[in-house]
């Protein structure tokens, strides 16, 4: 049976005056219902233009686009606007991350729900409305009938947040896409929002594309992980994988660079070293080489003339590097050794479970 989302080969250009910006080239992932897929990278990864993708938001005349985006088997690449605009809000849905400008400052946001059901349904002004404030009720909000009638501003940014995961949720889509929905959020309410969007999805069986650079909540909600770098997927695997498995060095990279609540405090963090690459300009390898430490350890500088594939190393498990098995063993136990070392517990929401001799 397919997955419910299947992106493959997934290339998106833009023509400046400066050069063709490849920001993603040939992306590949799934994900079923039921599950979450974690997109992670820094920032200029391709997270969000790959996700734009998806939901049909880049503008066709000025962006280039090919391969193939398949939601429920529906090629959505080649789909029309108006097909593109019908699945929308109905069949997948996006919460943004910045809640207040996504949500229009002049209308309230019970009227702003009330038109997000009336696009994609037949129904009554006061049954919309009905709905609304059900949904509000479900995604946490106090005195729902009282809100509902209240403007954006008026409201704080957790509660925001939780009308856009309401607007995202309001027509029972498939699968959701969360970019980045809790960094302008405190510790608290991020907390509240994952727990909200776990106990959704259980509830509605939403199949979850999340897009973060924060590992902790990567470690607390996701099934899957899709690690990203200049507009590729470098390493994908499950969450178990990327964490206590990981085998291509910008994984690595990102794992030392973790922060845990029981290091010394006058401790410096390890950040990998270097800059991304330009996406007019990049490495005729690998992208990653120029902030790599171990491309030496390969010979013929395969690292700086060859494209690296993404190739499977485990069952569910592809990496794109040149490195030796062996080499990749003996390295990532040292980088994950050392990450180890400096707690006494693993990663909060990922359970070390012993394997089977």
């Amino acid at each position: 049976m397919s997955p419910y989302l299947e992106v493959e080969d997934l290339r998106v250009g833009f023509s400046t005056e400066d050069g063709l910006v490849q920001a993603v080239d040939g992306v590949n992932f799934s994900v079923d219902k039921g599950r979450t897929l974690a997109v992670v990278g820094e920032s200029g990864s391709g997270k969000s233009v790959s996700s734009a993708a998806i939901m049909g938001l880049h503008n066709r005349k000025q962006a280039t686009i090919t391969g193939s985006i398949r939601l429920d088997g529906e090629e959505l690449v080649t789909a029309s606007d108006r097909r593109l605009r019908e699945l929308r809000g109905k069949r997948m849905a996006m919460i943004f991350q910045d809640p207040l400008s996504s949500l229009h400052p002049f209308y309230r946001i019970g009227n702003q729900l009330v038109e997000a059901i009336r696009v994609h349904r037949d129904v009554s002004r006061s049954d919309a409305r009905a709905r609304v404030i059900d949904m509000l009720r479900k995604v946490g909000i106090p005195n729902a009938e009282r809100r509902v009638d209240e403007f954006p501003h008026q409201l704080s940014g957790g509660m925001r947040q939780r009308v856009m995961i309401a607007m995202a949720l309001i027509n029972d889509p498939e699968l959701i896409i969360a970019d980045e929905p809790t960094t302008a959020l405190d510790v608290t309410v991020q907390a509240q929002i994952l727990e909200l969007l776990g106990s959704l999805q259980e509830e509605f069986g939403t199949a979850i594309i999340l897009i973060t650079h924060d590992l902790g909540v990567v470690a607390e909600t996701a099934d899957d992980v899709a690690v990203m770098y200049a507009g590729r997927v470098v390493e994908r695997g499950s969450v178990r994988d990327i964490f206590y498995r990981p085998q291509m060095p910008y994984t690595w990279g990102l794992l030392s660079s973790l922060p845990r609540l029981t290091d010394d405090r006058t401790a410096r963090l390890a950040p990998i070293p270097g800059q991304p690459p330009s996406l007019i300009n990049l490495p005729g390898g690998c992208v990653f080489q120029p902030r790599c430490e171990y491309w030496r350890n390969v010979p013929d500088d395969r690292c700086k003339t060859e494209r690296p594939a993404l190739d499977e190393v485990a069952e569910g498990h592809s990496i794109r590097c040149f490195l030796t098995d062996e080499q990749r063993q003996r390295f990532g136990e040292a980088r994950v050794e050392r990450q180890l070392q400096r707690s006494s517990a693993p990663l909060a929401g990922v359970t070390v479970v012993e394997e089977d001799a």
